[in-house]
């Protein structure tokens, strides 16, 4: 076997205590897409160490995911940083390369479990991460809006959050949280982009800008179910879906894909509006969902004298709780009141959702609430293993 020149660097002894150090540092750097430490998801080829008058020169080979990692560069700054503060390191060289397909394979077993085959993690016995599908009778009511806002105050919060842009045909969830890029493939398996600390992944990452959807019922399954299982979401505290108006295919696959998810109904407080969105919770019925709870939405418009006008009416979302609870046989409710402001709409258009962007206004402290009350409540039983034993006779 040839043999490296003479003068060329050895590998690290990882006994040496300046390698142990940086072994040590390079363990808090964590890849920004996986959010696990790069050694332990098999990205740290090697490490060397070269002595010198000022310091160590240590060369960390670093293995992306894929070679056009989409991260590269930010990957990069953060081995820079944590190995150049360890102390008797003076200068810092990152090797970057790529993983080879083997590696690639053992990341996704890894990553996985088991074969590294797709299943949908949120369906698995024992997956304790709450699903909330948002959802209305008919568009316009700000549901994306609503779903946009609780992602980013649940990240804030310090969970674990990822969104499903399951309105195929009318997706804006990547405009609303401001996601740039496309989710990066390794193989066969996606990791999705995220902003705000939120992971998304919407049919908008795969389409040209500006070229419409032309898909039908099995396409629409077929969209629905990749989205959960071929993209690696990691383990999340909560995962909400983004559903198109009314009870029509994509609603019905949630409910068959997801059979633990619960149901969060939109409303606004006009008449029709309710009424049609007693509709689109009432298919719990058939499906076995449970609803968390109804969010009326412009429920007013705060004037500058402090009065309110109630520009929809009133009392619809309340309508929607009694009428579900009364049709389910328990208690929905009314989880909050958003009222109408300008700037909901605005900060949607900015990338940056109200409950950041302005977290004291009326709005985002309304829909801050919303999110406590989701996560506060117990999570249904559907799809849970019970750790119970038949008894003999």
């Amino acid at each position: 076997m040839p043999q490296p020149p003479s003068d060329a660097p050895a590998a690290a002894d990882a006994s040496d205590p300046l390698t142990a150090a940086v072994q040590a540092a390079l363990a808090t750097v964590i890849d920004p897409e996986i959010r696990r430490p790069v050694t332990e998801i098999g990205m740290i080829r090697n490490v060397t160490t070269v002595p010198g008058d000022r310091g160590a020169h240590v060369t960390v080979g670093l293995d992306l995911t894929t070679p056009s990692c989409p991260m590269r560069n930010e990957l990069v700054g953060l081995v820079r940083a944590a190995v150049g503060g360890v102390a008797g390191v003076g200068e810092v060289t990152v090797d970057v390369g790529a993983m080879t397909a083997e590696q690639r394979a053992a990341l996704r077993v890894q990553l996985r479990g088991g074969t590294g085959e797709p299943v949908i993690p949120f369906a698995q016995p024992g997956n304790l991460t709450k699903v909330f599908a948002i959802s209305s009778g008919k568009g316009g009511v700000g549901k994306s809006s609503v779903t946009a806002n609780l992602a980013a105050q649940l990240a804030a919060d310090g969970l674990s959050v990822g969104v499903v842009d399951a309105d195929i045909h009318g997706f804006s969830i990547p405009r609303m949280l401001g996601v740039q890029g496309r989710p990066t493939r390794v193989d066969d398996m996606l990791m999705p982009p995220i902003a705000h600390g939120v992971r998304v992944v919407s049919i908008g990452m795969f389409t040209p800008e500006g070229r419409a959807v032309v898909w039908r019922g099995p396409m629409l399954h077929r969209a629905l179910q990749q989205f959960l299982a071929d993209v690696w979401w990691g383990d999340l505290d909560v995962l909400l879906l983004d559903l198109p108006p009314g009870t029509g295919d994509v609603a019905i696959s949630v409910a068959q894909l997801l059979p633990g998810s619960q149901l969060v109904v939109v409303t606004t407080p006009q008449q029709a509006a309710a009424e049609v969105a007693v509709r689109a919770g009432a298919l719990a019925e058939q499906t076995r969902q449970g609803v968390a709870g109804v969010v009326e939405n412009m429920s007013w418009f705060e004037q500058p004298d402090g009065s309110r006008l109630e520009i929809f009416g009133s009392g619809g979302g309340a309508q929607v709780a009694a009428e579900l609870g009364s049709r389910l046989g328990g208690q929905v409710p009314l989880l909050g009141q958003v009222p109408l402001d300008v700037s909901l709409r605005e900060a949607g258009d900015e990338g940056l959702p109200l409950v950041l962007r302005d977290p004291s206004s009326p709005a985002a402290q309304a829909l801050r609430e919303v999110a406590r009350r989701l996560v506060a409540a117990p999570r249904g039983l559907a799809g849970m293993s019970l750790t119970v034993t038949p008894v003999g006779r």
